[in-house]
Formats: structure tokens, C-alpha cells, sequence
């Protein structure tokens, strides 16, 4: 090849390379987005409005049921589900066997590009009515796809659905039988899971290429719903994980733990969220618990000055809080009663704020282009001025029930309904 053709080739590879690494910068690859903290991408600007007639580029139904975020990676969708083996309808009882299967989608078309069965089973015991089989979101990093169904495995995919390695951690048992809904979490080059059950405890960590097991620690705790958060602190990775007894903070590398916090209440399912340095853990069954720690101290942080400043009203259930800016916005309950918060000081922006036309509320809140979207179980979902007030910009409405958080990326918004998925994007 001659010189001038060898430049332009070399320049046109860069090019390519250059468009393919930046679909990192443009993607949602876990249930909490690029930064884990319910924020889009700078870039993202997603519609305001929509309805079953506007802005819906595409809607397909999904085979299968679940309540995992839908995770985006350049062109492709990917969710998991599970469904009966044979097509029957009952997915509650755990007397006819699933396939709990990883879906991957064209974003373009909302055609399915490719899925996989990754096991069929009858599942050991049932779920709550609320619950589903596949409650435990994906994750990506470009390379891998990696789908966590709990009791039924851990698996990894390349982007082409080709199955690399799988891990079987055991049959847990969950309290009254709810059924379980963690996810994992990726960082670099290892995943962790956690494994808080009726049973033995433990939060293992794996080798992303290989499904190596790398360490493994064992806790005491009850069933446990909430998905690790990675933080960096000092240049050092933590792994953070809530719980009833005990939130506790783990090295990424060793496993070993470096410290712990109480106060937060029984079925402390919400996942932390983080900036500059502090850590905000959130819980709302039977009480309400808000805590706002300083990473970067050891031991048992309860009662010291580590704990910043605190909060014991109306606080999440279920949905994860979302930090944007310096404003930490959280749900009372499982109610469509919005609360905001001065990241920093605690200092309450509103509080128990009600969104007119939403109810209940499973989904997290998350945010883009300096606005907030709040979910509703039914299909409504109300679109707010981020900000220190108040200020709702659009209300929209779907046929489909839907509980699993939104993705946002670029103009794009990807709902995850009991029975289709939704890509809106303003035509």
C-alpha cells in the first residue's frame, strides 16, 4: 500500500474507531444509566411529550414478563424476561417451568435482533404479586452483555448473543416467599452480586471475562432487593450495598469490608446514589431513613460525624433516589409524593409534593437536559423542571402498566411496560 493510501486508511479506521467508542458516551448500560446516578448522558435531549399516538417511533411486545431497565449500547436494546415454557399464561406459581431468556433489539426498528434461553426451569419457589422472575436488570460494557436471573444463574453474552461463561450460585430463599430482584453491578473488569436471602449471605465478585471467582464475603442479612453501587474514593474502588441491618462498603479488589453504617430501615431495597464524595442511602418500609455519608472513613460509621446530615420522612420504598446537580429527588413510599433535597446541606427544596394523575410508583426517577421524569405504575408519566420548585412541564400517558425505570438516551426514551417496549423519539 502506498503511503498517501496507508494515511487515509489509517485515518478512515480512526474515524470508525472514534464513531464506535463514542456510542460509550451515548449509551444507558446499567438500570441507574452511565454514572449509576439516574442521569443521562450530557448529550441526551429526550422528548417532553408523548402518547400512544405521538412520538412513539416504535412499540413491540415483548415475549415474556419482567421488570428489568431496559440497558442501550449504540444500536442494539437489550432487556431479559422470563415466560412460561409452551406459551401458558401463568407466571406467578412456580409449578410450570420458565424460559428466562436475554432479548437483544435493533434500536433503530425495535426488531429482534437475537435472544437466548439462557435456562429453563421451574423456578423452586414463587413471587410476590408485584415481582416477576426477571426483576434484575442487565449490564454492558460494549464487549459483554451480562444478565443476572438470581436463583437461575449468572450469565455472559457477547454483543452477538454468544454465550461465554455462566455461574450457578444456588437456590435462594427469599422472605415470604417475594422472590428476588437485585441486580448485579460491572466495574472495569469484575462483576459483583449479592446474595442476601433467608439462607446464607455472601456478595461474591467474578472475573468479567472469565466468570472467575475472585473473592467472596459473607454477610448476615435478611432477603435483600438492592442492586451494589461502585464508587471511587481515593482512587480506590468501593463496592456499597444496602441493607436492612447494615449498609456496608466493601474494597472492589479484595472483598474486604472497610465500613458500615446503620439506620436504615427493614427492606432497605433502594440503590445509593453518589457525588463529591458522599454516599446517600434511602429506605422507606416501616420508617423512613435518608442518610448522607462521607466516603473516605473506616469502621463503624454509625453515630459519628460521618453521617452528614440525615432524614426520617418520606422516603422510597422501592424506587432508588436520583442525584442531579446538587438536588437529591426521592419518593415518599411507594406514592407519586415527590420530596427534594439540597445534596449538600439536606436542606429541604419541597417536600411531599404530590404529582396529579400519578399514583403508585415502582420505577425510579431519572433525568436529562435539566429535567426530571417520574414513572407511574399505570403508564403516566410526569416530566418536571429540574430545580429547587415545583414545576411540572408536560404529563403523558401509555396504555401499558409499567414499573421498570426508563432509559434516556440521546432523543430517545425506552419504556419497559408489563407487556411492550417502548422507544419515544420526536419524529
Amino acid at each position: 500500500m502506498k503511503p498517501r493510501q496507508l494515511f487515509f486508511g489509517s485515518l478512515i479506521f480512526a474515524l470508525a474507531f472514534t464513531a464506535r467508542a463514542s456510542d460509550s458516551t451515548s449509551s444507558w448500560p446499567q438500570w441507574r444509566g452511565p454514572m449509576a446516578t439516574g442521569v443521562a448522558d450530557l448529550g441526551a435531549n429526550p422528548p417532553v411529550e408523548w402518547s400512544e399516538t405521538k412520538n412513539v417511533k416504535w412499540k413491540v411486545t415483548i415475549p415474556g414478563d419482567g421488570d428489568s431497565t431496559p440497558i442501550v449500547w449504540g444500536d442494539r436494546v437489550f432487556i431479559l424476561a422470563a415466560a412460561p415454557a409452551g406459551g401458558k399464561a401463568d407466571t406467578e406459581t412456580p409449578s410450570i417451568a420458565q424460559q428466562f431468556k436475554v432479548i437483544c433489539y435493533d434500536r433503530p426498528s425495535g426488531k429482534i435482533l437475537w435472544q437466548k434461553v439462557a435456562r429453563e426451569e421451574v423456578p423452586h419457589e414463587g413471587h410476590q404479586q408485584n415481582n416477576t422472575y426477571a426483576s434484575a436488570s442487565p449490564m454492558t460494557d460494549g464487549k459483554y452483555v451480562i444478565a443476572f436471573f438470581g436463583s437461575r444463574g449468572l450469565y455472559c453474552y457477547d454483543l452477538e448473543g454468544n454465550l461465554k461463561w455462566q455461574k450457578d450460585f444456588g437456590k435462594m430463599k427469599t422472605r415470604n416467599g417475594f422472590g428476588e430482584g437485585a441486580s448485579a453491578a460491572l466495574s472495569g473488569d469484575i462483576v459483583v452480586v449479592p446474595w442476601d436471602s433467608e439462607g446464607e449471605d455472601f456478595v461474591v465478585a467474578l472475573d468479567k471475562a472469565t466468570g472467575k471467582e475472585l473473592w467472596r464475603q459473607k454477610r448476615d442479612e435478611a432477603t435483600g432487593w438492592t442492586t451494589p453501587l461502585i464508587v471511587d474514593v481515593g482512587g480506590k474502588k468501593q463496592v456499597v450495598l444496602n441493607a436492612t441491618k447494615k449498609v456496608r462498603s466493601y474494597d472492589l479488589l479484595t472483598g474486604q469490608e472497610i465500613w458500615q453504617c446503620g439506620g436504615q430501615t427493614v427492606n432497605a431495597i433502594p440503590t445509593p446514589v453518589t457525588a463529591n464524595g458522599i454516599i446517600y442511602v434511602t429506605s422507606g418500609f416501616r420508617g423512613s431513613a435518608l442518610q448522607a455519608i462521607r466516603l473516605g472513613k473506616t469502621g463503624d460509621l454509625t453515630g459519628t460525624d460521618a453521617v452528614l446530615w440525615s432524614h426520617d420522612k418520606n422516603t422510597p420504598y422501592v424506587p432508588s433516589p436520583l442525584l442531579v446537580d446538587n438536588f437529591l429527588y426521592v419518593v415518599s413510599g411507594n406514592d407519586a409524593i415527590l420530596s427534594c433535597f439540597d445534596a449538600k446541606t439536606g436542606q429541604p427544596q419541597f417536600e411531599r409534593e404530590r404529582l396529579e394523575g400519578l399514583y403508585s410508583i415502582y420505577a425510579s426517577p431519572v433525568a436529562a437536559k435539566g429535567r426530571v421524569y417520574v414513572l407511574g405504575r399505570e403508564g403516566d408519566c410526569a416530566v418536571l423542571k429540574e430545580g429547587p420548585k415545583l414545576e411540572i412541564l408536560a404529563k403523558n400517558k401509555l396504555d401499558d402498566k409499567m414499573d421498570a425505570s426508563p432509559a434516556l438516551v440521546g432523543k430517545e426514551i425506552f419504556l419497559r411496560g408489563h407487556h411492550n417496549l417502548y422507544c419515544i423519539s420526536e419524529k
